[in-house]
C-alpha cells in the first residue's frame, strides 16, 4: 500500500516538472530583440544613410559650380591679359619713334627758317633751291613713319591741335580762327607730337 502512494507521488512529480520544463521553453528570452525591432533600426539607418549620401551630393554640387566659377574667371582674366599685352605691342610699335621724330622737328624748323631768310637773298637762289629740296625730302621720309604736319592757317581753332600764342582782333575773320602759324605742329599716328603755335583771331573791340 505505502509503495502505490509513493508511486503515485513519484508521477506527479514528474507531470509537474514537465509543466514546468515546457512553459519555460514557450516563454521568449528576455534578451532576444523582436523582429519588428529589428526592421525599425534597419529602416533608421538606411534613412541616416540617405541623408548623409545626400549631404555629400549636395557638397560636390557646391564644389563643382566653385570650380567653375573659378575656371571662367580665370579664362576672363587670361583673355583681358592677352588682349592688353597685345594693345601695348601695337602701342609701342606705332609710338616706337615718338622720341626719334620728337628730336627731328627742330631739324625742320631750322629748315624752314633757313628757307625763309634765303628766300629774302636774291644771291641765295641755289642755296634756296637746295634747303627747299631738302625740306620736301625729309618731310615726304617722315610721311612714310605716318609723322604728319599740323599747318591749320586759316582753320577753327582747335585746342587739341593748336596752341595759341595771341589773340588778335580782326573784322574780316570769324572769331577762333587761326589767322598766322608761327610755328607748324606735327603728329604721329593721329597723336600729337607738337602742337601748333598759332595766332587766333577774336572780336573786334567795340568802340
Amino acid at each position: 500500500m505505502i509503495n502505490k502512494e509513493q508511486q503515485t507521488a513519484e508521477t506527479e512529480e514528474a507531470a509537474a516538472e514537465e509543466v514546468t520544463t515546457a512553459e519555460e521553453q514557450s516563454e521568449p528570452s528576455a534578451s532576444a530583440e523582436s523582429p519588428s525591432e529589428d526592421a525599425a533600426e534597419s529602416a533608421g539607418e538606411a534613412v541616416e544613410d540617405l541623408e548623409g549620401a545626400e549631404l555629400t551630393v549636395e557638397h560636390l554640387q557646391d564644389e563643382l559650380a566653385s570650380a567653375k566659377d573659378a575656371a571662367l574667371r580665370a579664362a576672363a582674366e587670361a583673355q583681358n591679359t592677352r588682349r592688353r599685352a597685345e594693345q601695348e605691342v601695337e602701342k609701342a610699335r606705332k609710338f616706337a619713334l615718338e622720341r626719334f621724330a620728337g628730336e627731328l622737328l627742330a631739324v625742320l624748323d631750322n629748315l624752314e627758317r633757313a628757307l625763309e631768310a634765303a628766300a629774302e637773298s636774291p644771291e641765295a637762289g641755289a642755296i634756296a633751291e637746295g634747303v627747299d629740296l631738302t625740306l620736301k625730302q625729309m618731310l615726304e621720309v617722315m610721311k612714310k613713319f605716318n609723322v604728319e604736319v599740323v599747318d591749320p592757317a586759316g582753320e577753327p581753332f582747335d585746342p587739341q591741335l593748336h596752341q595759341a600764342m595771341t589773340m588778335v582782333p580782326n573784322p574780316d575773320m570769324e572769331p577762333n580762327t587761326v589767322m598766322e602759324v608761327m610755328t607748324k605742329g606735327y603728329t604721329l599716328n593721329d597723336r600729337l607730337l607738337r602742337p601748333a603755335m598759332v595766332v587766333v583771331s577774336k572780336a573786334a573791340d567795340a568802340e
